[in-house]
């Protein structure tokens, strides 16, 4: 049994982990853009495709990466080695030139990184429990944001006055400190089954992973709504980094810095308000209020080229991206409660709109050599009020399938 110091550290351990993870887990994102646009010269059509081959190989891994770590008890070593390996896959960039070099080590810096979303989930879920899971990933949302705004800092400070290699090395040094942070999360806490959907004190029945994906039509349309979601969301930030590129080319990625910054800046109380009132409110509306942004957001991009407005409406993402991303797990937890498939369905999800996330940068791509950036906004605009509505009118509340499961582990049917 953990004791109140075993807790408190173990706690701590999760929120530097998923701050300092927060620079490593998505590779050099946006960074990427600007890294081929400014130093190798690589046409907007090139770079999103091999954003987009990245992204395809990321997809194809994440439901065997959920599974991976709904059946692996070394939870910790598999997040210790996948981020060696994308930051190895980064910090080889300046040495390579060629398109395929440069496609094969960003495809399996994603295929590492795959793991870390269902891990990071699971640990959490593991430690707390299915009752306090909704404050935890909040607060891991939280660190996580706090962890980007400060990285990204960083890289802005550090590509002005370095240029943009700078971006990789300020990556090895946040890829240490989340070995270490991982490092300091007892192993003896993490209950395995809870971790990987089983509600304590109910029957373990192992039914297939597939089997809980195709019968559950609110996890079907929630796959949906999420690919949907990505697909409009994925190339904007990239977009609006190349536009940058183009006005001023040295400040375009101290500019991206601050696009970055702002969101996240944002993100932090997006999420702390999911970890106090999603369990109280629900989660639909705010799933809603998510959702709703992100075609506000792609329309206001095509209103003005000033970096300062590009800035200013990057706010938005925050709430829209920071919502979401704090619902996501919370969401699969409650449909996938007492299956024991709960990681392999959150691999399963995150195909569904990574599948929309590696579409989205070639597709915005060929928009832009076509029709313009205005254009391509408009374009991802469009998916994303689509998105909304699918989610607005085909998916349920989940609060309360999370609450009546819990009550079946409890005896008097009653959850506290």
């Amino acid at each position: 049994m953990n004791t109140p110091h075993a807790d408190r550290r173990n706690a701590r351990s999760l929120d530097w982990l998923n701050f300092f993870l927060a620079d490593v887990r998505d590779g050099l994102g946006p960074y990427l853009a600007i890294y081929l646009l400014a130093v190798h010269e690589w046409e907007p059509a090139s770079i999103g495709l091999v954003m987009s081959l990245a992204g395809i190989s990321a997809l194809l891994t994440q439901t065997p990466a959920g599974a991976l770590i709904d059946r692996t008890k070394a939870k910790r070593a598999v997040m210790i080695a996948a981020a060696l390996v994308v930051t190895g896959s980064c910090l080889l960039l300046p040495w390579l030139t060629s398109f395929g070099w440069v496609a094969a080590t960003q495809a399996i810096g994603a295929i590492a990184g795959s793991v870390f979303a269902p891990a990071i989930a699971a640990i959490s879920l593991g430690i707390t429990g299915p009752r306090a899971f909704t404050r935890r990933i909040g607060r891991n949302e939280s660190f996580n944001h706090a962890g980007n705004a400060f990285s990204a800092l960083l890289a802005g400070g550090f590509a002005y006055l370095f240029g943009p290699i700078a971006v990789f090395y300020l990556m090895a040094a946040m890829t240490v400190g989340s070995i270490f942070a991982v490092s300091r999360v007892s192993a003896s806490a993490i209950d395995h089954d809870v971790a990987r959907g089983f509600v304590p004190a109910m029957p373990h029945e192992h039914a297939s992973g597939w089997q809980v994906l195709l019968s559950s039509r609110p996890l079907l349309v929630f796959a949906v709504c999420c690919a949907l979601f990505h697909l409009a969301n994925a190339a904007m930030l990239p977009l609006v980094s190349q536009k940058l590129s183009e006005v001023n080319l040295q400040m375009a990625t101290p500019l991206t810095s601050a696009c970055i910054v702002a969101a996240q800046l944002v993100m932090v109380p997006m999420a702390m308000l999911v970890g106090l009132k999603a369990e109280h409110w629900g989660r639909k509306p705010l799933l809603l209020a998510g959702f709703l942004i992100l075609p506000l957001r792609g329309a206001l991009y095509t209103l003005s080229d000033d970096p300062y407005w590009l800035v200013a409406v990057q706010l938005l993402d925050g709430v829209g991206a920071g919502l979401f991303g704090a619902l996501f797990p919370i969401v699969v937890k409650d449909l996938t409660q007492g299956t024991g498939r709960f990681n392999v369905s959150l691999g399963a999800l995150s195909t569904a709109f990574g599948v929309g996330a590696a579409l989205s940068p070639g597709l915005a791509g060929l928009v832009v050599q076509s029709a313009g950036y205005d254009a391509a906004f408009m374009t991802l605009a469009g998916i994303a009020a689509l998105a909304f509505m699918l989610l607005w009118l085909a998916m349920p509340e989940t609060r309360n399938r999370a609450t009546a499961t819990q009550a079946q582990a409890v005896p008097g049917g009653v959850v506290s």
